[in-house]
Protein backbone atom coordinates (compact mmCIF):
# COMPACT_ATOMS: atom_id res chain seq x y z
CA UNK A 1 0.00 0.00 0.00
CA UNK A 2 1.36 3.70 -1.03
CA UNK A 3 0.13 7.10 -0.40
CA UNK A 4 -0.07 7.33 -4.13
CA UNK A 5 -2.65 4.47 -4.39
CA UNK A 6 -4.82 6.20 -1.23
CA UNK A 7 -4.60 9.36 -3.30
CA UNK A 8 -6.03 7.41 -6.19
CA UNK A 9 -8.70 5.68 -4.81
CA UNK A 10 -10.33 8.99 -3.03
CA UNK A 11 -9.94 11.28 -6.57
CA UNK A 12 -11.95 8.58 -7.97
CA UNK A 13 -14.63 8.84 -5.15
CA UNK A 14 -14.66 12.51 -5.40
CA UNK A 15 -14.78 12.35 -8.93
CA UNK A 16 -16.94 9.18 -9.75
CA UNK A 17 -15.56 8.50 -12.74
CA UNK A 18 -12.44 6.78 -13.61
CA UNK A 19 -11.36 8.30 -16.62
CA UNK A 20 -12.06 11.52 -15.61
CA UNK A 21 -10.13 10.94 -12.00
CA UNK A 22 -6.84 9.58 -14.94
CA UNK A 23 -6.98 12.90 -16.02
CA UNK A 24 -7.01 14.71 -13.37
CA UNK A 25 -4.00 12.48 -11.79
CA UNK A 26 -2.33 12.88 -14.96
CA UNK A 27 -1.82 9.18 -15.47
CA UNK A 28 -3.85 6.34 -18.09
CA UNK A 29 -7.19 5.00 -16.93
CA UNK A 30 -5.50 1.51 -17.49
CA UNK A 31 -2.58 2.58 -14.83
CA UNK A 32 -5.43 3.70 -12.46
CA UNK A 33 -7.77 0.78 -12.95
CA UNK A 34 -4.84 -1.43 -12.69
CA UNK A 35 -3.46 0.32 -9.36
CA UNK A 36 -7.13 0.33 -7.62
CA UNK A 37 -7.21 -3.75 -8.35
CA UNK A 38 -3.55 -4.11 -6.90
CA UNK A 39 -4.97 -2.40 -3.19
CA UNK A 40 -8.36 -3.92 -3.42
CA UNK A 41 -6.69 -7.32 -3.67
CA UNK A 42 -4.25 -6.50 -1.20
CA UNK A 43 -7.13 -5.53 1.28
CA UNK A 44 -8.84 -7.92 0.24
CA UNK A 45 -12.27 -5.33 -0.41
CA UNK A 46 -14.67 -4.48 -3.22
CA UNK A 47 -13.78 -0.41 -2.99
CA UNK A 48 -15.90 0.60 -6.08
CA UNK A 49 -18.80 -0.79 -7.32
CA UNK A 50 -18.22 0.01 -12.22
CA UNK A 51 -20.77 0.77 -14.54
CA UNK A 52 -20.80 1.81 -17.74
CA UNK A 53 -22.18 5.60 -15.82
CA UNK A 54 -19.61 5.35 -13.42
CA UNK A 55 -18.52 4.15 -10.25
CA UNK A 56 -20.28 4.16 -6.77
CA UNK A 57 -18.27 3.44 -3.47
CA UNK A 58 -19.05 0.12 -1.62
CA UNK A 59 -19.97 0.11 2.02
CA UNK A 60 -16.63 -1.10 2.68
CA UNK A 61 -15.54 1.14 0.54
CA UNK A 62 -16.51 4.14 2.70
CA UNK A 63 -14.66 2.51 5.34
CA UNK A 64 -11.20 2.12 3.38
CA UNK A 65 -11.75 5.41 2.03
CA UNK A 66 -12.24 7.25 5.41
CA UNK A 67 -8.79 5.87 6.79
CA UNK A 68 -7.19 6.97 4.07
CA UNK A 69 -8.22 10.23 4.17
CA UNK A 70 -6.67 10.32 7.73
CA UNK A 71 -3.79 8.65 6.64
CA UNK A 72 -3.01 11.35 3.83
CA UNK A 73 -4.24 13.99 6.09
CA UNK A 74 -1.54 12.65 8.15
CA UNK A 75 0.81 12.83 5.45
CA UNK A 76 0.45 16.44 4.45
CA UNK A 77 0.88 17.55 8.13
CA UNK A 78 4.41 16.29 7.93
CA UNK A 79 4.76 17.96 4.82
CA UNK A 80 3.65 21.20 6.02
CA UNK A 81 6.06 21.16 9.17
CA UNK A 82 9.29 20.03 7.66
CA UNK A 83 8.82 20.38 3.90
CA UNK A 84 9.76 22.81 1.42
CA UNK A 85 7.67 25.50 2.22
CA UNK A 86 7.48 26.61 -1.25
CA UNK A 87 6.38 23.50 -2.70
CA UNK A 88 3.13 23.30 -0.34
CA UNK A 89 -0.29 22.14 -1.51
CA UNK A 90 -2.62 23.39 1.08
CA UNK A 91 -5.85 21.17 1.48
CA UNK A 92 -8.37 21.81 3.35
CA UNK A 93 -12.43 21.22 3.71
CA UNK A 94 -15.15 21.94 5.65
CA UNK A 95 -19.03 21.10 5.77
CA UNK A 96 -21.46 23.37 6.88
CA UNK A 97 -24.97 24.73 7.49
CA UNK A 98 -25.78 27.76 5.95
CA UNK A 99 -23.76 30.31 8.21
CA UNK A 100 -22.10 33.89 7.12
CA UNK A 101 -19.57 33.41 9.47
CA UNK A 102 -18.83 29.79 8.39
CA UNK A 103 -17.57 31.54 4.99
CA UNK A 104 -16.27 34.60 6.43
CA UNK A 105 -13.78 32.34 8.34
CA UNK A 106 -13.29 30.20 4.91
CA UNK A 107 -12.39 33.15 2.98
CA UNK A 108 -9.58 34.10 5.91
CA UNK A 109 -8.09 30.82 5.34
CA UNK A 110 -7.54 31.54 1.83
CA UNK A 111 -6.65 35.19 2.59
CA UNK A 112 -3.91 33.12 4.92
CA UNK A 113 -2.74 30.65 2.98
CA UNK A 114 -2.62 32.13 -0.86
CA UNK A 115 0.14 29.47 -2.22
CA UNK A 116 0.78 29.08 -5.73
CA UNK A 117 -1.33 26.09 -5.53
CA UNK A 118 -3.93 25.11 -2.81
CA UNK A 119 -7.14 23.13 -2.78
CA UNK A 120 -9.76 24.39 -0.39
CA UNK A 121 -13.54 22.87 -0.49
CA UNK A 122 -16.55 24.75 1.69
CA UNK A 123 -19.97 22.92 1.18
CA UNK A 124 -22.70 24.65 2.38
CA UNK A 125 -24.54 21.28 2.39
CA UNK A 126 -28.13 19.04 4.35
CA UNK A 127 -27.12 18.30 8.21
CA UNK A 128 -27.10 14.32 7.22
CA UNK A 129 -24.29 15.19 4.89
CA UNK A 130 -22.14 17.44 6.98
CA UNK A 131 -21.78 14.17 9.54
CA UNK A 132 -21.10 11.81 6.59
CA UNK A 133 -18.63 13.79 5.18
CA UNK A 134 -16.41 14.37 8.49
CA UNK A 135 -16.94 10.82 9.33
CA UNK A 136 -15.49 9.24 5.88
CA UNK A 137 -13.19 11.92 6.30
CA UNK A 138 -14.26 13.98 3.21
CA UNK A 139 -14.46 17.25 5.56
CA UNK A 140 -11.80 17.62 8.48
CA UNK A 141 -14.45 20.10 10.35
CA UNK A 142 -18.59 20.68 10.63
CA UNK A 143 -20.49 22.80 11.47
CA UNK A 144 -24.51 22.69 13.26
CA UNK A 145 -26.03 23.15 15.71
CA UNK A 146 -28.06 21.54 18.77
CA UNK A 147 -31.39 22.33 20.43
CA UNK A 148 -33.52 20.96 22.77
CA UNK A 149 -35.41 18.97 19.77
CA UNK A 150 -33.11 17.51 17.71
CA UNK A 151 -30.17 17.10 20.65
CA UNK A 152 -30.73 13.47 21.19
CA UNK A 153 -30.93 11.81 18.01
CA UNK A 154 -27.84 14.03 16.18
CA UNK A 155 -25.88 13.33 19.44
CA UNK A 156 -26.55 9.42 18.79
CA UNK A 157 -25.58 10.02 15.30
CA UNK A 158 -22.25 11.71 16.25
CA UNK A 159 -21.62 8.98 18.83
CA UNK A 160 -21.96 6.22 16.02
CA UNK A 161 -19.86 8.07 13.51
CA UNK A 162 -16.97 8.62 16.45
CA UNK A 163 -17.59 12.10 16.33
CA UNK A 164 -17.39 14.70 18.65
CA UNK A 165 -19.60 17.98 19.16
CA UNK A 166 -17.57 20.98 20.56
CA UNK A 167 -19.97 24.09 21.03
CA UNK A 168 -18.72 27.68 19.87
CA UNK A 169 -21.81 29.52 21.33
CA UNK A 170 -25.37 29.91 22.16
CA UNK A 171 -27.97 31.96 19.82
CA UNK A 172 -31.25 32.61 20.76
CA UNK A 173 -33.42 32.09 17.43
CA UNK A 174 -34.02 35.60 14.68
CA UNK A 175 -36.29 35.89 12.06
CA UNK A 176 -34.63 36.82 8.81
CA UNK A 177 -36.49 39.15 6.62
CA UNK A 178 -36.04 41.71 3.68
CA UNK A 179 -35.19 45.30 4.89
CA UNK A 180 -38.18 46.58 3.39
CA UNK A 181 -41.03 43.57 5.15
CA UNK A 182 -43.95 44.82 6.53
CA UNK A 183 -42.50 43.34 9.98
CA UNK A 184 -39.20 45.10 10.22
CA UNK A 185 -39.67 48.22 11.72
CA UNK A 186 -40.48 45.88 15.18
CA UNK A 187 -38.15 45.20 17.69
CA UNK A 188 -39.41 41.79 18.91
CA UNK A 189 -41.10 39.08 16.45
CA UNK A 190 -44.01 36.95 17.85
CA UNK A 191 -45.59 33.97 15.41
CA UNK A 192 -48.59 35.45 15.18
CA UNK A 193 -46.74 38.26 13.06
CA UNK A 194 -45.48 35.81 10.79
CA UNK A 195 -48.63 33.84 10.22
CA UNK A 196 -49.55 35.42 6.95
CA UNK A 197 -46.09 34.88 5.63
CA UNK A 198 -44.35 32.74 3.50
CA UNK A 199 -41.37 30.19 5.51
CA UNK A 200 -38.59 29.32 3.96
CA UNK A 201 -36.59 26.45 4.85
CA UNK A 202 -33.18 25.12 3.79
CA UNK A 203 -34.47 21.03 2.11
CA UNK A 204 -33.01 17.94 3.79
CA UNK A 205 -33.53 15.45 1.10
CA UNK A 206 -34.32 12.11 2.28
CA UNK A 207 -33.61 13.21 6.10
CA UNK A 208 -36.50 15.80 6.35
CA UNK A 209 -37.35 15.48 9.80
CA UNK A 210 -37.12 18.21 12.06
CA UNK A 211 -34.36 17.00 14.10
CA UNK A 212 -31.87 16.99 10.66
CA UNK A 213 -34.01 20.66 10.21
CA UNK A 214 -31.34 23.65 9.52
CA UNK A 215 -34.20 25.86 11.36
CA UNK A 216 -34.43 25.09 14.80
CA UNK A 217 -38.44 25.78 14.42
CA UNK A 218 -38.81 23.79 11.67
CA UNK A 219 -41.65 22.47 13.71
CA UNK A 220 -43.75 25.68 13.02
CA UNK A 221 -47.29 25.15 11.74
CA UNK A 222 -46.91 27.45 8.71
CA UNK A 223 -49.77 27.46 5.73
CA UNK A 224 -47.25 28.49 3.37
CA UNK A 225 -43.56 26.60 2.97
CA UNK A 226 -41.16 26.86 0.66
CA UNK A 227 -38.05 25.03 0.56
CA UNK A 228 -34.70 25.52 -1.20
CA UNK A 229 -31.71 24.34 -1.46
CA UNK A 230 -28.93 27.45 -1.57
CA UNK A 231 -28.43 30.53 0.46
CA UNK A 232 -28.81 32.75 -2.65
CA UNK A 233 -32.21 31.61 -3.76
CA UNK A 234 -34.17 31.70 0.02
CA UNK A 235 -32.61 35.33 0.41
CA UNK A 236 -34.36 36.87 -3.32
CA UNK A 237 -37.31 34.87 -1.89
CA UNK A 238 -37.20 36.63 1.43
CA UNK A 239 -37.09 39.49 -0.25
CA UNK A 240 -39.50 39.07 -3.73
CA UNK A 241 -41.92 37.92 -1.00
CA UNK A 242 -41.76 39.24 2.11
CA UNK A 243 -40.96 35.73 3.45
CA UNK A 244 -39.10 34.67 6.57
CA UNK A 245 -36.68 32.39 7.92
CA UNK A 246 -35.49 31.50 11.14
CA UNK A 247 -31.50 31.24 11.83
CA UNK A 248 -29.15 32.59 14.25
CA UNK A 249 -29.22 36.00 14.21
CA UNK A 250 -25.57 36.39 12.98
CA UNK A 251 -25.87 37.96 9.75
CA UNK A 252 -23.04 39.42 7.57
CA UNK A 253 -23.80 42.37 5.19
CA UNK A 254 -20.90 41.77 2.53
CA UNK A 255 -22.22 38.41 2.42
CA UNK A 256 -25.76 38.84 2.24
CA UNK A 257 -26.64 42.04 1.50
CA UNK A 258 -28.02 45.00 3.19
CA UNK A 259 -31.43 44.35 2.10
CA UNK A 260 -31.84 41.32 4.61
CA UNK A 261 -31.69 41.57 8.17
CA UNK A 262 -32.50 40.08 11.84
CA UNK A 263 -34.91 40.68 14.09
CA UNK A 264 -34.73 38.08 17.79
CA UNK A 265 -38.03 36.54 17.65
CA UNK A 266 -40.41 35.81 21.12
CA UNK A 267 -39.47 31.97 22.02
CA UNK A 268 -38.01 30.28 24.48
CA UNK A 269 -35.24 28.31 22.33
CA UNK A 270 -31.76 28.23 22.59
CA UNK A 271 -29.15 27.31 19.27
CA UNK A 272 -25.82 25.62 20.42
CA UNK A 273 -23.63 25.99 17.64
CA UNK A 274 -20.82 24.49 16.82
CA UNK A 275 -18.28 22.55 15.19
CA UNK A 276 -18.11 18.48 14.77
CA UNK A 277 -14.98 16.82 14.70
CA UNK A 278 -13.26 13.29 14.25
CA UNK A 279 -12.55 11.96 17.45
CA UNK A 280 -8.72 12.00 18.87
CA UNK A 281 -7.92 13.69 15.74
CA UNK A 282 -5.17 16.02 15.40
CA UNK A 283 -6.16 19.32 13.35
CA UNK A 284 -4.28 20.14 10.73
CA UNK A 285 -2.92 24.08 10.48
CA UNK A 286 -5.58 25.08 8.35
CA UNK A 287 -7.95 23.76 10.75
CA UNK A 288 -6.47 25.47 13.78
CA UNK A 289 -6.40 28.72 11.99
CA UNK A 290 -10.11 27.96 10.64
CA UNK A 291 -11.32 27.53 14.34
CA UNK A 292 -9.69 30.65 15.20
CA UNK A 293 -11.11 32.71 12.51
CA UNK A 294 -13.98 31.11 13.41
CA UNK A 295 -13.87 32.75 16.58
CA UNK A 296 -13.45 36.11 15.48
CA UNK A 297 -16.40 36.36 13.76
CA UNK A 298 -19.11 34.71 16.30
CA UNK A 299 -17.48 37.05 19.16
Amino acid sequence: MTLQQLKYITTVAEIGNITEAAEKLFISQPSLTNAIQVLENELNVNIFIRSNKGVTVTGEGEEVLSYARQILEQAALLHEKFGDVKQRNPRFSVSCQHYSFAVNAFVDLIKEYDYDKYDFTIRETQTHEIIEDVSYGKSEIGLLYLSKKNEEVISKMLKKNDLVFQELFIAKPHVFIASLHPLANKKMITFQDLENYPYLSFEQGEHNSFYFSEEILSSLDSTKNIKVRDRATLFNLLIGLNGYTVSSGVIDAELNGEHIIARPLDVDEEMHIGVILKKNMNLSIYGKFYMEALKKYIS
